[in-house]
């Protein structure tokens, strides 16, 4: 299973700059280009709130779910 962040997408429709959006959420521009490219392992509450708000956006805008063919193994199994 994979979640897909798609933050560069919201950005390019609101025509927001990372630079802007990092400032404004208040963490830095190498966090979010690491966010942005998926590289992290997880992402705060507050920090998806934040960047939401500043985009305008739900969260289900910035992330989404692709499974990779495989099913989960039952316990005991």
């Amino acid at each position: 299973m994979s979640i897909v962040i798609t933050l560069d997408v919201m950005l390019a429709k609101r025509k927001a700059k990372s630079k802007d959006l990092a400032a404004a959420i208040g963490i830095t521009e190498q966090n979010l280009s690491l966010l942005k490219q998926g590289k992290v392992k997880g992402v705060r509450l507050e920090t998806l709130e934040a960047i939401c708000r500043y985009l305008d956006c739900q969260p289900g805008d910035l992330l989404s779910y692709e499974a990779d063919g495989k099913l989960p193994q039952a316990a005991g199994d």
